[in-house]
């Protein structure tokens, strides 16, 4: 019985070859005197080993489901008939789960999805509502963040008169932070009673969020002659100055027109080096929007217009329901996904994704 196609089953052949062929190598000399080959090589077995772990296993099912039948034909005696059919049913499920886990191993890898991650959060429809609502986005992030043991840093939050942010940027560092984050970006809508409404009524308010996978300044070349950079002080809300050092950050890379500052650091060498991690992370956006032959701006393309009818998921307070609109997928527990809980948000995004690959590829 098959249940990957030839085409696959071809596939998993030259996999297992590649996993044989890692272990031998990592064993040559020339191998095990140079690093930088053999953390390579060690990477790529790693990669390999579920797959060739699940293949042998899908092998062993398929031999064993092949065995019963034949000794099916041949068999008469109506005990070991029952016991045969038994074990062909049980080998066959687990031919169908192992075959679903070898499509899922097989989709290939995001090459961005274990960098760490730069967010932007900005208020859209809403004024003051938004702003707060980007402060509670904030925070479900930093929970999230905790959650999965990744650190939070931030670059450059700014805040508005009526107590909410006005832009807020930070980095979550740490391994496979991106694979994660990738799936926040876009409009998040909420549908609540502002505090300073007096009559009850519900608002709908808008904040989005772009989120750049982090990038090493190998990975992306800047040249000083196309920065501009200029310095400043610190601004609080209202415009009113925190520090009495010009130790704020603007930064424009004339070639492009991109323009990132921050401030969160009392000092401009601090400052400066974060607002440069940030300009390597749109840069390399658009590197792979170029790659990619889209026209529109990859963060534009995250964030969207911020209007009310765009959104990728809905934080509806009264009903306590949270939907993504992506995958139609509607969770009662608000408290809980404002306290960081969007893993499942998140499987389901990747599973629709896998679905949607496989249905393409394999």
């Amino acid at each position: 019985m098959t249940l990957l196609n030839e085409r696959v089953l071809a596939r998993l052949e030259e996999m297992e070859q590649r996993y044989q062929e890692t272990l031998e190598d990592m064993a040559k000399p020339e191998v095990t005197g140079d690093p930088n080959k053999l953390r390579d090589l060690g990477q790529l077995h790693a990669e390999l080993k579920p797959v060739v772990a699940a293949h042998r296993e899908y092998l062993e099912a398929s031999e064993e489901i092949a065995e019963a039948d034949e000794m099916l034909t041949l068999e008469q005696d109506a005990d070991m008939r029952e016991y045969l059919n038994a074990l062909r049913a049980e080998r066959t499920e687990d031919l169908e789960r192992i075959s679903a886990q070898l499509q899922v191993l097989l989709i290939p890898k995001d090459p961005d999805d274990d960098k760490s991650v730069i967010v932007e959060l900005r208020p859209a429809v809403g004024g003051d509502e938004a702003g707060l609502w980007a402060t509670d986005l904030h925070r479900m992030y930093e929970r999230f963040a905790e959650r999965h043991g990744w650190a939070v840093e931030p670059i450059n939050l700014s805040w508005a008169d009526g107590g909410g942010l006005a832009f807020g940027q930070f980095a979550i560092k740490g391994t496979g932070a991106y694979s994660r984050f990738k799936w926040e970006a876009g409009p998040h809508r909420v549908q609540r009673v502002p505090k300073t409404e007096s009559q009850g009524r519900i608002h709908t308010s808008i904040a989005t969020v772009a989120v750049l996978p982090e990038v090493e300044a190998v990975e992306v070349e800047i040249h000083e002659n196309d920065l501009e950079i200029e310095t400043m002080r610190s601004q609080g809300p209202g415009g009113q100055s925190v520090n009495t050092t010009d130790s704020a950050v603007r930064i424009t890379h004339k070639p492009t027109g991109l323009v990132v500052s921050c401030q969160d650091e009392k000092s401009q060498l601090q400052n400066k080096l974060k607002a440069m991690r940030v300009l390597r992370a749109r840069l390399y956006q658009q590197q792979l929007e170029e790659q990619m032959g889209e026209r529109s701006d990859a963060r534009r393309m995250q964030v969207g217009t911020g209007e009310r009818a765009e959104k990728i998921r809905t934080y509806n307070f009264k009903e306590n329901r949270v939907t993504d609109h992506r995958i139609g997928l509607t969770l009662h527990s608000l408290p809980t996904i404002l306290d960081g809980d969007l893993d499942e948000f998140h499987d389901g995004l990747m599973a629709q994704e896998a679905a949607d690959l496989l249905a393409g590829d394999l």
